[in-house]
């Protein structure tokens, strides 16, 4: 497998060339689902028979985790929430962590933000006001007690998450390797942070984003980005915003065909698998 990529920003032919790139064993962050998972590398590292992965939900996560999870590719989790939204449970994940199969690591959204935050500002960690008084604290050794040091009070510090990939879906990139993202400043955060970024998006534009008064304020630089690849639709079934929506008639079919093992193996053939486009 071709190592990560250094600074120089590379347009791929597709996403089953960004799943070629992320190694087995990768801590990889993700987007909820609202804020548009590359889906077509997620099925795309399923049909490579990914393993190991370390998935870490920015905050949250949903069904690209419960499809990896169930597709036998995830070691570990880290997140606030697994959840498919309105659609219920993430049944593979639920059922997975509940055999053991794959580690859980329980968190919370501004603790996942800020451990981000720390490994994107290049310092060891970030100190917070949430958290105190939770029983994670005795769970979680990276999170730690120490005294404001101009007040005396209580503070609790979150140590830099450095993630080996970054992995998204955006709606435009430039040929220079320039992001659109928009509003979704987590999808920048997560960029900053990791050691890889890549981005399958909508459309490859021509003109560079970073000249476009409108654009740009909107747009993570190339510096930040290792690859992009063109995948019409790559977020399916979930939504772009502005784009297209949700697919909530595939995702309530997904839920209730992956409630059990049988079910979710059926799904894979169909939609993963098959590459079935969307």
């Amino acid at each position: 497998m071709e190592a990560l990529p250094a600074n120089e920003t590379r347009v791929l032919p597709g996403p089953e060339a960004i799943a070629a790139k992320i190694p087995d064993g990768a801590l990889v962050a993700l987007p909820p689902d609202y804020s548009t998972p590359a889906m077509a590398v997620v099925r795309a590292l399923v049909r490579r028979r990914a393993r190991g992965l370390r998935l870490l939900g920015v905050p949250v996560l949903g069904m690209a985790a419960d499809l990896l999870v169930g597709a036998g590719c995830v070691a570990e989790v880290e997140s606030s929430a697994v959840s498919l939204g309105e659609a219920g449970m993430a049944p593979r994940f639920v059922e997975a962590v509940e055999r053991g199969a794959v580690r859980m690591r329980d968190s919370t959204c501004p603790m996942v933000h800020s451990a981000l935050q720390a490994a994107e500002k290049g310092v060891p960690f970030m100190p917070l006001g949430g958290v105190l008084g939770s029983d994670l604290l005795a769970r979680r050794e990276d999170w730690k007690t120490i005294a404001d040091p101009f007040s005396g009070a209580p503070l609790v510090v979150a140590q830099a998450i450095v993630p080996e990939v970054a992995l998204f879906h955006a709606r435009w990139a430039d040929r220079a390797g320039n992001v659109w993202v928009g509003r979704r400043r987590e999808l920048a955060t997560m960029a900053h942070a990791a050691r890889a970024c890549f981005v399958t998006v909508e459309e490859l534009r021509e003109d560079s984003m970073l000249e476009d008064e409108i654009l740009a304020p909107g747009v993570i630089s190339s510096v930040y980005v290792s690859a992009v690849a063109p995948a019409p639709r790559g977020a399916w079934p979930l939504g772009v915003p502005g784009l297209y929506g949700v697919d909530d008639m595939h995702l309530a079919y997904y839920a209730e065909a992956a409630r059990t093992p049988a079910g979710f193996a059926r799904y894979l053939e169909e939609f993963v698998l098959a590459a079935v486009p969307a």
